[in-house]
């Protein structure tokens, strides 16, 4: 269970996010911002209309601790510009559709990789203390572009703790899988095609990892507070199939195997095999420990950390929690979307608990 830890650490801090006017972006300025008294953050993206949106959305007093830079991660000035005075990054910043990876590979790698890049010099250069991430599990054994350009910046969040040097800026990376309702995801897009009667399923046997956007924001908020520098962290959290979705949405309609689309897999790993020697497993995530001579000492083990075992791995077809249909229904029923309302509605599900008559589904 991932439950938001205390945010006493961001108190007179200035905290900049990449990204900032994605779904998690959104999400993550209203916690700091309603969990904290003084924290001030910055939003950075290339869209103004987005921008515009999520200023006119706040009161005045969320207004005035708020501030909006156009960029791109891709400018390496513009980010030495918005990150002077920044104590803490939280890079959600991504191209991340597989199958326009797959067609447009060289805007990926630009936005991804050398975005990624640009951060962390940008970071070290402005003396920001914590930088966070973001990550995804198709980064782990990727077969795709997209996954590919994940692992390298990964890759280089991580080896970007060797570069700061004896300098104070720390960079952590928080691995996740699919995010319940958010943009261009299955189950809005299954909301939509049901109307039509028929939902395509790529693969019977497919199944992936699901997280809610308030437990993405939690475990970001909570790796930000307790990171000591090159971790990987992996949230404990239960899979789904993608039958049992289709099942759930829209019981009468028809389905229509297409088949597995350019650069997707059939299952996702967060944590490799080959990376089970250096991981540590928590109640409610896992730690993957960086390689380097300079990581010293069992920080994270203090804490409650316990090795896992040799040739350990943590895919969503090898998991030991899935979603019933209570708490998938609970889920789409608290998604902010015109289609989950009336779907809802259609059931007599409570937009609060997602339950029959109001009553609680089981957690």
């Amino acid at each position: 269970m991932i439950t938001l830890r205390p945010l006493d650490f961001l108190e007179n801090t200035r905290i900049l996010i990449t990204g900032g006017t994605g779904s998690l972006g959104n999400r993550l300025m209203q916690v700091i911002l309603g969990a904290t008294s003084a924290a001030h953050v910055v939003i950075l993206s290339r869209d103004e209309f987005k921008q515009y949106q999520m200023r006119e959305a706040q009161d005045e007093a969320a207004r005035q601790r708020t501030s909006y830079f156009l960029g791109d991660v891709r400018d390496a000035s513009r980010l030495r510009r918005a990150f002077q005075g920044v104590d803490c990054v939280i890079h959600t910043a991504a191209l991340k559709q597989v199958p326009a990876a797959e067609y447009n590979p060289f805007e990926f790698i630009r936005t991804n990789v050398v975005g990624a890049e640009n951060v962390i010099d940008a970071a070290i250069d402005c003396g920001v203390s914590r930088v966070v991430a973001l990550s995804t599990d198709k980064a782990a054994n990727p077969i795709n572009l997209y996954g590919a350009t994940k692992l390298c910046s990964d890759k280089l969040f991580v080896a970007g703790n060797s570069y700061s040097g004896k300098k104070k800026t720390r960079f952590s990376v928080v691995r996740y899988g699919n995010v319940v309702g958010s943009r261009g995801s299955v189950i809005p897009f299954f909301l939509a095609k049901r109307k039509k009667g028929v939902l395509p399923i790529t693969d019977p046997r497919m199944t992936r990892f699901w997280i809610t956007l308030d437990q993405g924001a939690a475990l970001v908020l909570n790796a930000l507070r307790e990171m000591k520098g090159g971790e990987i962290w992996v949230p404990r959290i239960p899979s789904l199939r993608i039958t049992d979705l289709a099942r759930v949405i829209a019981p009468e309609c028809e389905t229509q195997i297409v088949g597995i689309r350019p650069g997707e897999k059939l299952h996702e790993i967060m944590i490799p095999v080959d990376d089970s020697r250096q991981t540590l497993e928590f109640d409610s995530h896992f730690i993957i420990k960086p390689a380097f001579p300079w990581w010293g000492g069992d920080w994270h083990m203090e804490k409650g950390g316990k090795p896992c075992p040799d040739g350990f791995y943590y895919g969503s077809d090898n998991n030991t929690e899935w979603l019933n249909d209570a708490q998938l229904a609970q889920m789409i029923t608290r998604l902010d979307l015109p289609d989950a309302r009336e779907w809802a509605s259609e059931r007599g599900l409570s937009p609060r608990s997602g339950s029959a008559g109001g009553g609680e589904a089981e957690d």
